[in-house]
């Protein structure tokens, strides 16, 4: 769950537009829908893996409010009652400050933070993709390391 999802070192997409943010992180085709337009968090909603979320903005920083998550959510042993809030506060147009704060009384004697750059990655994302024992990939290798010696490169 959050933030352990927007930790993975994978590239994510940030689409800003009225009345919501999405973020799209290529790990797993996960995509959150974080909505700005001033609604509540629902209190009786349908409990989500990841979380119900909202958000707003304090200047140029989306503060994120994340609860509603199913008995056994994907952050660690945390209970029903986690509760997470995130600030992205973007630094330069390359980087985006990421920091939260988990609380779940049921879990945790006092709530906890940390916080981490998010940098550009540059170029696009591709599809997350297992691959049954990576052969195809070892194959490639193999003909381009046969080529270099062939050129004379090592």
């Amino acid at each position: 769950g959050m933030p352990g999802i927007m930790t993975q070192p994978y590239p994510m997409e940030f689409l800003l537009t009225p009345g919501k943010v999405t973020i799209v992180i290529e790990a797993y085709t996960q995509v959150r829908h974080i909505y700005t337009d001033g609604r509540a968090l629902p209190e009786n909603p349908d409990t989500l893996f990841f979380g119900t979320s909202v958000g707003h903005w304090e200047g140029d920083t989306l503060v994120v409010d994340t609860t509603n998550f199913r008995d056994t959510p994907a952050l660690g042993q945390a209970s029903r009652n986690l509760h997470v809030v995130e600030r992205f506060t973007r630094v330069d147009a390359d980087t985006i400050d990421y920091e939260f704060t988990v609380t779940d009384p049921n879990t945790w004697t006092r709530p906890w933070s940390g916080s981490l750059p998010l940098s550009r990655a540059g170029g696009p994302m591709f599809e997350y993709a297992c691959h049954e024992g990576n052969y195809g990939l070892t194959n490639m290798l193999a003909g381009s390391r046969v080529q270099e010696r062939a050129e004379g490169n090592r």
